[in-house]
């Protein structure tokens, strides 16, 4: 099967988690795209959503669904978003569209985070997909040789600057057997912003497009 279908059907499986009058928190991608399509054909149920991007907020407000701001909606119900990277456990690597810093401050703030995939992103260890890091301009260079020190082979992701002003190193080879703590530990690096490891906050129901049907995880 076309792997666009297993998106979009892992993308509508996502909508039996979508409360009426609630704001919906909506990440970023392709599979999230399929995801906003079919978020447009039950907008008159839902009060809007909260974006993690310019991309989404563009695509939502082209369906008519209002986008608000989480400073003045407070905690959300759901987070919907994709990955590149899954394993059975909910642990994530997200960011290869740049968007990981919103992304894991809507997915801290929403009480389910229900992550959607086709089954090519299942991995049994993160770590084949490069990991990006959001970094702050000036500490590019200083982050890059710490990454080194961890095993890792960072990369300047060149002309790309994030929805927050700042630059993306992913990082090659890493093979993550304890994400939670490698999160942690990165994070601490002065000048990181924050890691694509979403593993302290892991994805709470796992949604999978396969040739045959989706396969769910989680509740």
């Amino acid at each position: 099967m076309d792997q666009n279908e297993k998106k979009r059907r892992a993308a509508e499986a996502a909508l039996a988690y979508v409360e009426d009058d609630t704001v919906v928190g909506v990440g970023t991608g392709s599979t999230v795209n399929y995801f906003i399509d079919a978020l447009a054909d039950i907008r008159a149920r839902i009060d809007g959503a909260v974006s993690s991007s310019q991309v989404s907020t563009k695509r939502l407000e082209g369906h008519g669904i209002p986008v608000a701001d989480l400073n003045t909606t407070g905690d959300l119900g759901i987070y919907v978003d994709g990955a590149d990277e899954a394993t059975a456990h909910g642990y994530l690597i997200k960011g290869g569209g740049g968007a990981l810093t919103r992304e894991k401050i809507v997915a801290a703030a929403s009480r389910k985070f229900v992550c959607i995939i086709d089954d090519t992103k299942q991995v049994d260890v993160l770590g084949a997909f490069p990991m990006p890091v959001e970094v702050i301009p000036i500490a590019q260079a200083y982050v890059a040789r710490q990454l080194v020190k961890h095993g890792g082979q960072p990369v300047y992701r060149e002309g790309f600057i994030t929805d927050n002003g700042n630059h993306i190193l992913d990082v090659h080879n890493l093979k993550i057997t304890d994400p939670p703590a490698l999160e942690r530990e990165l994070n601490q690096i002065a000048g990181v912003i924050t890691v694509g490891i979403f593993a302290n906050r892991p994805a709470d129901v796992l949604i999978v497009g396969t040739d045959d049907d989706v396969k769910i995880s989680g509740k």
